[in-house]
Formats: structure tokens, sequence, C-alpha cells
């Protein structure tokens, strides 16, 4: 089958221009002006943006964490994913200690095999490090997993500076790429114990972000980023949350060091004010890092406008109210992630292209092609062009909508930013070709497909 998208504003990392899109069955066939196809059938799409499918490089769905287990699984989540223009997400796949790497793929795969409605890959979150290990990384990066995340806290995951330094130098050999959570863990562990001794108790959610200050998060960056120097090796901040952290990325950059760094919406628009709200609502916004300061957003959002930060993803990993009532005695046992999935990219689009922080050319390279290029999955994702994948999202800027939990497609029984109103928004959403989702409806479940690594070069 053949289909024409005529007359659209072909959005790319390097500029926009009015180009019809040709596909046929699931590939983009060519892109041009005025293209002609007497068999196709003619989308006309005037008017509107047409951007890649975007890609959402930071998600934990159906993961047992904190006694308890995500609210989305990859049926919900990856719906949520898809309403919102979202078209293939990069989960994290997490080695249990004791386990195998095959076995974490494996286990991976059968919660996700069949039951995603946007397209799927893997990182592999790595947390037993051992010489069996470090000999299957072999295997798993020819086929076709290439990203791996480590934890430099949280002590079902976190891995040593010994063996961060020798988990870099084997991914050095192999091409792979790690991302790292930063934050000190002595530090964390150390305030938990001050704010208990203090009040007798850890009832208050106030009491929260004194336990993860930015200073932990930065004296991990700094430190990760010395370790990766040694390696002589990039590697990927995560959700980085503060300007503290950011001087120190700077610092590394300026010292000739290769650093990719990733930000989420919730680091950009919500802040620590959050937490001083009554507890069960402060609850809903347990995340690690903690939200920060409106300095910090500021501080991200000029980064972000310079083209200094790579990838804008949402660490989706969402929970019940009644889920982060684990927390009521104690805000440590709180599940700690928010929904995000569904708003990412009208969030940015409504804060950051209607307001002139970033372009639309910056908002492709962020939620498109940036992620497409790191994690290997360009040109097949991430660009509109002859041989890709026909993942497009046809963008209105002029729709305007709510946040509601109501009309949500996740799993979570609250929205963070509930009443929200928005301008611009994913009209239509094509998966391969396919309509799979409009006016955050979808109209195509279930045809998600597990896609690997398609290159070697990165960003």
């Amino acid at each position: 089958m053949k289909q024409l998208f005529r007359g659209g504003i072909v959005v790319g990392r390097d500029g926009c221009t009015t180009s019809d899109i040709l596909v046929e069955n699931e590939t983009i066939v060519q892109v041009g002006p005025n293209l002609q196809a007497d068999d196709a059938r003619v989308i006309d799409v005037s008017g509107r943006y047409l951007f890649p499918g975007f890609i959402d490089a930071h998600t934990h769905m159906d993961l047992d964490v904190a006694n308890t287990v995500t609210a989305d699984g990859f049926d919900t989540g990856t719906k949520a994913e898809l309403s919102g223009g979202t078209t293939c997400i990069i989960d994290f796949a997490t080695q249990n200690k004791g386990e195998s790497l095959a076995y974490a793929l494996k286990h991976w795969h059968e919660k996700a095999d069949g039951k995603a409605s946007c397209d799927y890959a893997f990182h592999l979150a790595i947390s037993d490090w051992n010489e069996a290990v470090r000999e299957e990384l072999g295997s798993v990066v020819d086929g076709g997993v290439s990203s791996f995340k480590l934890y430099t806290i949280y002590d079902a995951m976190v891995v040593n500076d010994q063996e961060i330094y020798e988990i870099l130098a084997r991914l050095k050999q192999l091409g792979g790429l790690a991302g790292i959570h930063c934050e000190n863990m002595g530090i964390v562990n150390a305030r938990l114990a001050e704010v208990l001794k203090k009040n007798g108790n850890r009832h208050h959610m106030c009491d929260y972000p004194y336990t993860r200050p930015a200073y932990a998060e930065a004296e991990a960056v700094s430190r990760m980023l010395k370790i990766a120097a040694c390696v002589d090796t990039p590697i990927v901040i995560v959700h980085l949350s503060s300007k503290e952290g950011w001087a120190e990325v700077v610092r590394a950059r300026e010292n000739g060091q290769t650093v990719y760094v990733e930000t989420c919406p919730q680091y950009l628009l919500l802040d620590e004010s959050r937490y001083m709200q009554e507890d069960a609502q402060a609850r809903k916004y347990m995340i690690a890092p903690p939200l920060r300061g409106k300095k910090d957003q500021e501080v991200l959002w000029g980064a972000l406008s310079h083209g200094e930060i790579q990838t804008v993803c949402t660490d989706h990993c969402s929970f019940t109210m009644a889920q982060k009532e684990m927390g009521r005695e104690d805000f440590a046992k709180t599940p700690g992630g928010m929904p995000g999935a569904e708003e990412r990219p009208a969030l940015l689009h409504h804060y950051g292209v209607r307001t002139g922080k970033i372009t639309l050319e910056q908002m492709c390279a962020y939620l498109s092609e940036n992620p497409a290029r790191l994690y290997q999955l360009y040109p097949k994702k991430g660009v509109l062009a002859p041989g890709s994948d026909a993942d497009i999202v046809v963008w209105d800027p002029e729709e305007e909508w709510v946040l509601s939990k109501e009309t949500q497609q996740s799993a979570a029984d609250y929205c963070p930013l509930e009443g929200t109103r928005l301008k611009g928004r994913a009209q239509q959403v094509y998966l391969r070709g396919m309509l799979a989702a409009e006016h955050g409806v979808i109209r195509k479940e279930y045809a998600g497909s597990y896609v690997t690594a398609v290159s070697k070069e990165r960003l």
C-alpha cells in the first residue's frame, strides 16, 4: 500500500522544508516537493508539521521495584507513549543480582513481546559484574543491544567504582555506551539517617529533598566523569536535574571530554515546592533525583537553548496513589517515579518552542534524531528520509487540550500536571505507515516491534 503525505512541513534537526512524503508499506520511499504517485492514498497535511516519530530513551515498564510493580506495563505504557507521538521507546531490561544478561533480556522480551503498541528497544541495566558477565557482553552487543545502565545508588543495583571502571573499559572494547544514574549513595543514606534521628520518623515529604541534595548528584557526576576519563570513553548522564550537576559536565567538556546529557520534562517544569504540599499529594512527585529549584530549571533550559543537552526523555516510572501510600509512615519507602509518557512532546512544544526557548528543529533533535543517533537506531528511526521507517507524527501547533488523569492512557491514577492547558498536539501518529493514534486516541493496538542497533555511529 502506498500513502502520499501532501503539503506538510517536514521538520528535521537541521531545518524545516515544505515537502511531500511517499510511503510504501512500512517505509518512506521518497521525500520532496510535488511528488506524484497515482496509486497512492493521498493524506492532506497542509500546514501541519511532520516530525519523525519521537523516541523516549528512558522508560521503566513492568518494573519490579520497592516491593511493587510499576502501574504501567508495556501494554498501557506504550499506548501512553504512542498517544503523544512517541513511536519507539528504549526500556531498561534489568539484570538482577545473580542473573545472566541473557536471562534479563529474555525476561524483558516476555514482558514486552506482543504487548507493545509502539516499537521498542532495550538498554541493559547491569547490577552484577563478574567474569562471566564480562564475556557475555560480547554476545549481547553482537545481538544488537549497544547501550547499558549503571547505578551509583540503590542496594539492589549499585555497582562500585572499580566495577564501573571495568564495565566502561569492556564497553569501550565492544563499542557500547553506558548511561549512569548519578547520586552519592553515602550522602543520601547519611541524610536519611539524620532525618530519622532528628524527627524520630520520616513521615513528612517536606524532608525528602534534603536527603538527596544537588551536591550528591554533582559529586557522583564528577566521579563518574573522572572514571570515564581514565577509561577515555564517553558516557551519558541520565536525568540530570541540577545546576551543580550541569557545572560538572561543563567542566569536563572544557577539558575535552565527550559527555552526553539527558534531562526530563519534570526537571524543566516542576520544582521542589511540590514537596511542601500535604504529604499524600507530595508523594506523587517522589522521584530520584528529586525536583529542584527555579534556578536549576533556568540552567537546564539555557543548556537546551544552546544545544548542549542531547536528549529529553521521560524516566516514565508510574505508580498509583495506593502504591505511593507505601511511604505513608516512611517517605523512603515510597516507590520513586512518575508518569509522563503521553505529555512529553506537547510539554516541550508548549513550554519550549512556543515561548522561544528552543526551536522546532531543536525539538526534533531532542525527541527524535539525537536519541536515534545516540542509541544507534538512525537512520531507521529519527529522521524522515528514504529508507527510514514511516514513523510520522502529524503535529498541529494550534490544537488545544488539557492534561487529565481522566483521559490519559497511563494506568497511573493521577496526572502530575493535572488541569494544565497545552497548545500543540500530535494530530495523527503513524507507526511504520499505520495510523496508530489520533488526537490522543489509540487507533492501532499491539503493533509494536522490537528494534536493535542498525549503526555503529553515534552523535
